[in-house]
């Protein structure tokens, strides 16, 4: 099943991309490839080329929480120089103190760097010398969850399956070289 409004979510993504990473925004979004729960879209040429795999979880809790579209991405930019960089797009805005938590097997991860921009949130790792230790984690574990909290103090929970998101990292690999 290919993932939904996914030109929304593409420019949402690029939307959320820190100051300093983005270099230009854009045009638009293509689907390069389907791997089992994993997605790899590529956008833009150049320095302003960024391919991505996502997924949205198998399960959200609690489920009547009114949210919007939900996505973990690990991204890369070759333009500048920036590669496997995972954020979480949760579906509403952060509380202004939260710090989101992802676990994968036994190992923790905080995503301390929250960004709200209207209706929507986004969050990344403050440590970025855990990135590779978590993508590490998601290729060998089966399940992810992802924890955070809401500006209107909602603590939400959400599992993502791994399935296929070895094969996903080397298709944005190859579509950004």
């Amino acid at each position: 099943m290919q993932f939904p409004c996914w030109r929304r979510m593409a420019l949402a993504a690029f939307l959320l991309i820190p100051a300093n990473v983005q270099a230009a925004e854009p045009t638009g979004a293509e689907l390069a490839g389907t791997f089992r729960d994993w997605f790899v879209y590529k956008a833009g040429e150049g320095d302003s080329l960024v391919c991505y795999a996502l997924s949205q979880p198998r399960s959200s809790d609690p489920a009547n929480a009114q949210r919007g579209e939900i996505a973990f991405l690990v991204s890369s930019w070759p333009g500048s120089n920036k590669r496997n960089e995972p954020s979480i797009v949760p579906g509403y805005p952060y509380s202004e103190d939260a710090t989101v938590r992802v676990q994968v097997g036994g190992e923790q991860f905080a995503f301390g760097l929250v960004r709200n921009e209207g209706d929507e949130g986004g969050a990344w790792m403050e440590d970025a010398s855990q990135e590779a230790r978590l993508i590490t984690a998601m290729k060998e574990g089966a399940n992810m969850v992802v924890t955070g909290t809401s500006a209107r103090g909602t603590l939400t929970r959400d599992t993502y399956s791994l399935a296929g998101i070895s094969a996903a990292l080397e298709s944005v690999e190859q579509g950004c070289n």
